[in-house]
């Protein structure tokens, strides 16, 4: 299996912090004020997620919202489909990666294989992601179901797998799911993602200085 170096993915059930912990990553590598950064201190860091900005990231967001109304297995295309331009197109993983910066997405093929393996079944999402690339390092945020619907509760709307019972078959399918990633050649840490943020992202950044880029621009 190809591994995409440089290239991380987090990952985790709904609630469990991902989004939060890219923006506290993406603040680690920004400059301070007035201080601009010297060439070879950090890679250049390009956060990203899934389902994109692009066209078919945003008819997938609004399946995800129940506003447009998509069958599982069409959701489950559609994903597929999204992630090919997330890492083909013009300035997206495999260039940005390729040319030596870290690329950190919320999001990539896991988050198929569990939430629409749990809709359509395994043959679909793994036959529809099978040719794509792995990652480097994939950090898994675990956490309690029932801690992450506190967390989201009052989130102004819900979206469509965003409930507990479904959330209990998510952490159970990443941890099934996980080890073949490990076996194909990524490296795949657990994350505790019941602590506060900021001792999360000390755990985050601990992962992530053992890649190679770290070392080469450190």
């Amino acid at each position: 299996m190809n591994i995409i170096r440089n290239f991380v993915v987090f990952e985790g059930g709904d609630g469990s912090g991902t989004t939060t912990q890219l923006e506290l990553l993406r603040r680690r590598f920004d400059p301070p004020p007035g201080s601009p950064s010297l060439p070879g201190q950090k890679p250049l860091l390009y956060p990203t997620f899934e389902p994109t900005d692009g066209p078919v990231g945003r008819l997938i967001r609004s399946g995800l919202r129940g506003e447009t109304k998509l069958r599982f297995d069409t959701l489950a295309r559609l994903f597929a489909a999204d992630r090919n331009e997330h890492l083909h197109a013009a300035g997206g993983v495999l260039e940005r990666a390729g040319r030596g910066e870290l690329v950190v997405s919320d999001r990539y093929v896991p988050s198929s294989l569990v939430y629409q393996g749990i809709e359509c079944g395994d043959e679909l999402p793994l036959l529809l992601n099978n040719a794509f690339p792995i990652p480097e390092l994939i950090l898994f945020f675990d956490l309690d179901p029932e801690i992450a619907r506190q967390r989201i509760k009052n989130r102004p709307e819900l979206e469509i797998y965003e409930y507990l019972d479904f959330q209990i078959k998510v952490r159970d399918r990443y941890r099934s799911l996980l080890p073949l990633f490990r076996s194909q050649g990524s490296r795949v840490e657990t994350i505790d993602a019941s602590k506060a943020p900021e001792e999360v992202a000390e755990e985050v950044w601990r992962a992530i200085q053992k890649m190679p880029i770290i070392h080469t621009n450190g």
